[in-house]
């Protein structure tokens, strides 16, 4: 699959989990702790099951395997508990802000190039999503699930970034769940429970396995594969596009509304992610 291809079907995985966690939390009878474990879980069985079959074998060793077992554990739980409470848009906002950051920082750790086209195109793909998300007064945010938020988007760029050390992408994502999902399960028998206890209903359920098995552990795999290819920085500029694509998906499963809003500052988002990647010239 040509890359470009590769990248989009990669960034709709990332915004379907979104959609997934918000339609369980949100009518699925499902906590946010048991959601987390089933994910962890059902992506585990679903990746060592594509490991048999496509390399005969499961690898749980490689390069930076505690940083991407301990980070996917802080993206997974991190996110899960934000969005007891906090909107979905706003959500969005502060996780892939804090990605973005994380991975450009990344990015110059490891003395990547940083054209000033890349860092014009950030701010105005991540202008175009403050726009989007915080349209008139701001809502009140509760700071217990913000930094939740927040936590996730460091835990998912650290795990973007331990990706890059990994060159069987599939056996590396594998490795990840497989080994993250007997200490989630752990998290959460002693993750706090709410005023009606933990909460595991038939829908919920079923929502956990798909965001686990596919949009989780296969597009991981599939995101594994592209981040050495595209460098820390572009990938941290692509995955602006994920809230959007999520707002989209809420518009269309959660009946929300489309507005002239939207329309416009989707392509002032994805404008500034195209003067960031796409190479014009030079700079």
């Amino acid at each position: 699959m040509p890359l470009f291809l590769l990248t989009t079907a990669t960034m709709i995985a990332f915004a379907a989990n979104s959609v997934l966690n918000r339609l369980a939390l949100a009518g699925g009878g499902i906590d946010a702790a048991s959601f987390g474990a089933i994910r962890l879980v059902a992506g585990a069985v679903m990746l060592a099951g594509l490991c048999l079959v496509l390399r005969g074998r499961i690898n749980l060793r490689g390069p930076g395997r505690i940083a991407g077992v301990l980070s996917l554990l802080v993206y997974i739980y991190g996110f899960s508990g934000a969005y007891t409470a906090l909107d979905a848009g706003l959500g969005a906002l502060i996780l892939f802000g804090v990605v973005q950051i994380t991975m450009f920082v990344g990015g110059i750790w490891a003395r990547e190039a940083m054209p000033p086209r890349r860092w014009i195109g950030a701010i105005m793909a991540f202008g175009g999503l403050a726009w989007l998300l915080w349209p008139g007064v701001g809502p009140v945010i509760s700071p217990l699930h913000a930094l939740l938020m927040a936590l996730a988007g460091v835990g998912w760029g650290i795990y973007s970034l331990a990706g890059r050390l990994n060159r069987d992408a599939l056996q590396a994502t594998a490795a990840n769940f497989i080994l993250a999902a007997p200490a989630g399960v752990l998290i959460t028998l002693v993750w706090p429970a709410g005023p009606g206890g933990a909460e595991i209903g038939h829908d919920g359920i079923l929502l956990a396995i798909a965001s686990g098995a596919l949009t989780s552990g296969v597009g991981y795999a599939m995101w594994y594969s592209i981040v050495p290819r595209i460098g820390a920085s572009v990938a941290a500029v692509a995955q602006l596009t994920v809230p959007v694509i999520a707002m989209a998906g809420g518009m269309i499963f959660l009946a929300e509304a489309l507005d002239l809003q939207f329309v416009m500052a989707t392509v002032l988002v994805l404008g500034g992610v195209a003067i960031s990647v796409l190479p014009f010239g030079r700079g």
